[in-house]
């Protein structure tokens, strides 16, 4: 009896796994097509656009990294990256600490605003705020694109923070105040080592977000020399649109640092996704 049970169970689940097969199918094939015409030339892209290349041409990521100048726009947006990191887990970190322990006065108004901005796409005041950093000098400035990574950037970070934090339990904190801690201390030497899954979760997230990020980076950068990755491979794919081979390269030269470093934290990315979304 058991053992049909167990057959009609596993029977059960062959749509399961033949869907989820479907899926990893479409995400992944893209990928790997992208891989292969990476290493062809336009001719052997053209007879054979989806299958593996015969002839491995390696001069094409050299080409590409050099004619498109990847060696600065890498640096650029690395520099992006760290900057609105560095600002959002910082100020997301203390916005939510004092939101989920300290209580202060319309906490709750203040969460709805968060949520309600948030959800505003900037496209809605993009024109004053373009207006408003060129009077102010940012326009062309890593450092100005940086504040407005970090300011929309910031409510996703507070929401998840906030909701990992509310459920770490106080009994530590207060153990810490007894001794002399002040509310800085408590929190970069108890909530801190405690929450560190959500701050890594935030951490990759907004990373990842940011190096892929385009038109604002458009719209406020119009210096080659500043031009974050992902506007230096638009140009590059509008000056080059012929060669399929090089594009190619050229994109999984770009995409090579995210994936590496999202397969390489995937486990906590989820823990902290999920962790953060039990309770808010």
């Amino acid at each position: 009896m058991m053992r049909l049970l167990k057959h009609r169970r596993q029977k059960s689940l062959v749509p399961n796994y033949v869907i989820l097969s479907l899926l990893v199918f479409f995400a992944l094939a893209p990928v790997f097509v992208l891989g292969f015409n990476s290493f062809k030339n336009n001719a052997e892209v053209g007879r054979n656009p989806l299958g593996p290349p015969g002839v491995l041409h390696w001069e094409n990521f050299s080409r590409a990294w050099t004619v498109g100048d990847f060696a600065t726009t890498t640096r650029n947006s690395a520099i992006l990256v760290a900057g609105t990191v560095a600002g959002v887990l910082v100020f997301g970190g203390l916005g939510a600490y004092s939101l989920a322990r300290l209580n202060p006065v319309g906490s709750s108004w203040l969460m709805f605003y968060f949520l309600v901005v948030s959800t505003l796409p900037i496209w809605l005041y993009l024109v004053p705020l373009f207006f408003l950093w060129r009077s102010l000098g940012l326009i062309n400035s890593l450092f100005g694109l940086t504040i407005i990574y970090v300011a929309l950037n910031a409510p996703f970070a507070i929401f998840l923070l906030r909701s990992y934090m509310v459920q770490l339990p106080a009994d530590f904190e207060d153990a810490a105040r007894i001794d002399g801690a002040n509310e800085l201390q408590v929190f970069t030497k108890v909530v801190l080592p405690l929450a560190w899954p959500g701050f890594l979760t935030v951490g990759l997230v907004v990373a990842l977000a940011v190096w892929g990020e385009f038109p604002l980076a458009l719209i406020f950068v119009n210096d080659p020399d500043l031009f974050p990755v992902a506007t230096s491979y638009f140009k590059f794919t509008t000056r080059f649109s012929r060669d399929w081979g090089l594009t190619s390269a050229a994109a999984v030269m770009m995409l090579a640092p995210v994936l590496i470093i999202f397969l390489a934290l995937q486990r906590r990315f989820i823990e902290g996704l999920t962790q953060g979304g039990i309770k808010g």
